[in-house]
């Protein structure tokens, strides 16, 4: 048990790591603006060259980590993490911010399913979806406080961000070294061995499909709402980096624990289905009354809040991915990965466009794709009750 706890808990450290890499760069974006002489809009690309290298490589990265195993799959990914810290940190020119971006967001396919993979071999039906809550938890602070320390960190360079999760990833790839040992594949997994279609055709299968399809909504909104937080936030507000951290850090700090201490019990009561449909009304709600709120305080409630519908959707689809993927938990935890990376593309790019047009265009773009997630999720209980109720029964057994 004690092993176990030790596992798990490095997992966690390192998609945190991961997360944290990726939410560094917001808030040193303004002064990378007036730096390169950039507009919203090569920002975008900016921020999608991340998600483009991510979404090229995860498919192939989630059969990698079923062929050849979780452990080297996640070492290779944290020492190429590191790689990109560092290059970002040295990097003069806007050629140089790119190249850092692909490399991390191929760090990033290589990690998300592998550890995905990884949990679900070492957890049960029963104990799964605490842990799945701990990994979206992990996730999302990384994520979300990234920009936090990004801004503290920048006050004392704008390139010591880079150079401090440089470093952190290269340790955690040696400690992964150290530490981590191969799991062995859960009889759970063969409890659920999928029928006809392999491959990329599971894909359109309802069951997969539409979590598929709600994950891109709730990732470009997660994605529409951070990209230009720190944006936003200068222009409307004029806030400094030191007051973007705090923000964000808050929010990542509030919304974390909110998930924490609520994704389970939320579960048993809704389910995974009823879950996602309230936490993608919360965020739509929260997104919208970002573009009206003025006073500090406003604009501090609605941040916090909002990560809560976000925090709270991740482990939940996630959830339940994994109770219906069988043998397949390295494909589906890159299916989830790569849907994940279309939103993260198609993002900051529409969001880097309207930006341009108007600072408020992203996030009412945002609440609109949100709202239909809304209603797909009433489809969604139909099309799935009997995959749904499958996967309980066998819990049951």
């Amino acid at each position: 048990m004690k092993t176990h706890k030790v596992t798990l808990g490095l997992l966690l450290m390192n998609l945190f790591i991961a997360f944290l890499g990726i939410g560094l760069v917001i808030p040193v974006l303004p002064t990378l603006m007036n730096e390169l002489g950039i507009t919203g809009t090569t920002v975008g690309y900016l921020t999608a060259a991340f998600a483009i290298s991510q979404l090229i490589v995860s498919p192939f990265a989630g059969k990698a980590a079923d062929q050849f195993g979780r452990k080297i799959m996640i070492v290779i990914g944290l020492f190429i993490f590191g790689i990109s810290e560092f290059l970002f940190g040295i990097g003069k020119g806007i050629e140089m911010l790119f190249v850092s971006r692909v490399l991390g967001g191929i760090s990033a396919a290589f990690i998300m399913p592998a550890v995905t993979a990884f949990i679900a071999d070492i957890t049960n039906l029963d104990t799964r979806p605490k842990a799945l809550g701990y990994m979206a938890a992990a996730i999302s602070t990384g994520f979300i406080i990234g920009p936090g320390i990004g801004g503290f960190l920048a006050e004392f360079g704008t390139r010591i961000p880079f150079f401090f999760a440089g470093a952190l990833g290269t340790i955690a790839a040696i400690l992964s070294i150290l530490l981590l040992s191969e799991p062995n594949r859960g009889e759970d997994h063969n409890e659920q061995v999928p029928d006809g279609k392999m491959g990329f055709k599971r894909i359109i299968d309802p069951k997969y499909f539409l979590a598929f399809i709600l994950i891109f909504i709730a990732s470009f909104g997660l994605a529409a709402f951070e990209s230009f937080f720190s944006l936003f936030a200068d222009h409307k507000f004029q806030f400094k980096p030191s007051d973007i951290a705090i923000v964000i850090t808050g929010g990542a700090i509030f919304g974390a624990v909110s998930q924490v201490l609520l994704f389970d019990w939320l579960t048993k009561i809704w389910g995974e289905i009823k879950l996602i449909r309230y936490s993608l009304i919360l965020s739509a709600v929260l997104v919208f009354l970002m573009t009206v709120v003025h006073s500090y305080f406003s604009i501090l409630l609605v941040t916090f809040l909002v990560f809560v519908g976000f925090d709270i959707f991740r482990p939940a689809v996630t959830s339940y991915l994994s109770n219906i993927a069988g043998n397949e938990q390295g494909f589906v935890g890159g299916m989830n990965s790569m849907f994940t990376s279309l939103a993260n593309i198609s993002g900051p790019i529409i969001g880097g466009i309207l930006f341009d047009i108007d600072i408020n265009y992203p996030y009412y773009f945002a609440t609109v794709i949100l709202s239909l997630g809304i209603v797909i999720t009433l489809f969604w209980k139909k099309q799935t009750s009997d995959s749904s109720n499958e996967v309980k029964t066998r819990a049951a057994n």
